[in-house]
């Protein structure tokens, strides 16, 4: 390799880091920013009256589902996303498992964006803050 290459290469290295760690501050914020609103709907949700509901996991084909240990409000018709209780954004669906079935999912918090859906296959994409609106509003 020529110290040409090597310098080039070095260069696209120290790009990649910075662009790398831009892309990690942009979905911080975001995240940040999203969590925001799943807080303010929290607080929302309990003043207009909403009861936070026992949240149940879908196995990806849709044709089981599996108790949770969670509460809180479904954010879509279909129960893909919710909001716990503590303001905690959660993507329901899950593998199928026998064990799941007879004990219960296990679902991580996800972190939250500002726009549901973005890089799906299906191209449906939805701002958090509409799908919050639309149970504010149920």
């Amino acid at each position: 390799m020529s110290e040409q290459d090597a310098d080039w290469a070095a260069q696209r290295k120290r790009a990649i880091a910075v662009r790398s760690a831009e892309l990690a501050r942009q979905e911080a914020a975001e995240s940040e920013q999203a969590g925001r609103l799943l807080a303010d709907f929290v607080a929302k949700a309990r003043d207009a009256g909403k009861e936070p509901t026992r949240l149940r996991a879908r196995s990806y084909d849709g044709h089981h589902r599996y108790r949770t240990q969670l509460s809180g409000w479904y954010l879509s018709d279909d129960e893909r996303f919710a909001v716990d209780e503590h303001g905690r954004f959660y993507i329901l669906p899950v593998p199928r498992s026998l064990r799941a079935l007879v004990t219960g999912a296990h679902v991580a918090p996800a972190r939250p964006r500002l726009a549901i859906g973005e890089g799906g296959r299906d191209g449906e994409r939805i701002a958090l803050r509409e799908l919050l609106d639309r149970v504010l509003r149920r």
